[in-house]
């Protein structure tokens, strides 16, 4: 029987800030090497034993997955997005629900899209374990065999000891203090906790029924009355919004008693902070992990990463300490406190500083932009517009723009006329014109944008066509 992977892909990952931020959170980003997490997720879970993907996500992400999975080569089943962020359980039940319509009997595999699996064959071999139980109406949860007293996952503890067959669940245990830590890696009948469930759309829907039965009508509603949008199916606002916000956890997992549990001990990572993608990483001798132009002088049990171009970090004497340097923002901490870099986050956004949420490159379907210098009436952006894409037709209230192509050829339309723009050549664009740029060649279009004007804001825009079907403001 074909499984359906359901990927989940919301979350904003403070955590791994700078790294990760609300605008493209950790899932997205190749934290630990060339492929972003969400990537390998699609091509893990893609195969002969595995219908397409069905994505849960927010629209200001609904293009970067769409893109992702491209390149992955994988298409996807349905892609659905959330009007805002509920949490797990109503995005479980949506996809769960949008599956069902199609076989109730149908084999369901919930995932994050943020965790590192090294051995993607041994847990698609994980996976095949749980089948029969899955099939028998258990739902199968997994569960990482621990290699030391965690306190930052939640526990699962087994009715016996685990092996290569389903074990019943006990009791989910949430996260523990050291002490207790210590004394459930002891017992050896305790695993961590993924978050990864296997089960038929029939018995999830009669464990909500059982244990949520207010979530079915809203999220019911709001699949029933989802829009598609080009290949995007849009959760109706109105019903999304009378769901409750809760985990799957909470809602169902630590209520229901038909939970089975396969053990999986072939490399596996949540990546829920620095430390853990130390680990990830590996390190030399001294316990040194480096990513990106860094330099490390007599360190010790140290992360040093630089994530920008340009950006050299020199770390000197520096022993557990975590050092990640972007061109906009630095973080510096003691490893042992990186589960606090959330808590900066929260000081970040409360003092409005747009480091918290922003991520220096602004992702679009058409390709990226970024900010070089930005001051009073002017910015200069660098632009990156994907071979065959085209920005919006629109035009702006508050500023005027030079573009200056540096490498390809731009399609420029401005009013009624339209004319290529080549390497070395430039085009004024007065304000308040229609105007657009195209990228009608085979290698990406590489423009610098002089902005001048009283506002310069993302939202000063106007759209009049656009091939992405977006409304208005800044990513429509």
């Amino acid at each position: 029987m074909m499984i359906t992977p359901v990927l989940l892909c919301g979350g904003s990952g403070t955590r791994l800030w700078p790294i990760s931020r609300k605008s493209y959170p950790k899932q997205f980003v190749p934290l630990t090497g060339e492929k972003s997490l969400f990537t390998a997720s699609a091509e893990r879970l893609s195969g002969p034993d595995y219908a397409p993907p069905v994505v849960v996500t927010g629209s200001d992400f609904r293009f970067i997955v769409t893109e992702q999975l491209m390149q992955a080569g994988v298409d996807p089943g349905a892609i659905l997005i959330e009007p805002e962020g509920r949490n797990t359980a109503p995005a479980v039940l949506a996809a769960t629900l949008h599956v069902a319509a199609q076989d109730l009997d149908a084999l369901i595999l919930v995932a994050p899209s943020d965790h590192a699996i090294s051995d993607p064959a041994a847990f698609r071999a994980a996976v095949a374990r749980g089948v029969p139980a899955a099939q028998a109406g258990r739902i199968v949860t997994f569960g990482i065999t621990p290699t030391h007293p965690e306190t930052g996952y939640g526990w699962l503890e087994l009715a016996g000891a685990a092996g290569t067959d389903p074990v019943p669940l006990t009791r989910f245990v949430e996260k523990p203090d050291a002490a207790r830590a210590e004394a459930m890696l002891a017992a050896g009948n305790y695993l961590w906790n993924a978050g990864i469930f296997l089960f038929s759309a029939r018995s999830m829907l009669a464990a909500f029924t059982a244990h949520a039965p207010d979530l079915l009508p809203p999220v019911r509603a709001a699949l029933e009355q989802a829009r598609p949008d080009l290949g995007f199916l849009r959760l109706d606002p109105g019903a999304w919004s009378k769901a409750a916000s809760i985990s799957i956890d909470y809602a169902v997992m630590e209520r229901a008693g038909n939970l089975s549990v396969v053990a999986y001990d072939a490399g596996w990572n949540d990546l829920g902070g620095w430390d853990a993608v130390a680990r990830e990483m590996g390190a030399d001798a001294a316990g040194v992990s480096t990513a990106g132009a860094v330099t490390a002088i007599d360190c010790a049990q140290t992360l040093l990463r630089s994530d920008s171009e340009g950006v050299e970090l020199v770390g000197i004497g520096l022993s557990n300490i975590i050092a990640v340097a972007m061109n906009d923002a630095v973080l510096v901490a003691d490893r042992t406190r990186a589960q606090d870099v959330k808590q900066a986050v929260e000081i970040l956004r409360a003092k409005g500083a747009k480091q918290a949420e922003a991520f220096p490159r602004d992702h679009r379907p058409w390709g990226w932009f970024e900010t070089l210098a930005l001051a009073d009436r002017f910015q200069v952006k660098r632009i990156v517009v994907h071979p065959g894409a085209a920005l919006s037709l629109q035009s702006h209230f508050h500023r005027s723009e030079h573009w200056i192509v540096v490498s390809g050829t731009a399609r420029v339309t401005i009013d009624d006329t339209v004319q290529l723009v080549t390497e070395n050549q430039s085009v004024y664009i007065p304000l308040g014109a229609k105007h657009r740029m195209e990228n009608p060649g085979r290698v990406p279009m590489v423009l610098i944008e002089v902005q001048t004007g009283a506002y310069l804001g993302e939202d000063d825009i106007v759209r009049y066509e656009d091939v992405y079907s977006r409304g208005q403001g800044a990513k429509g």
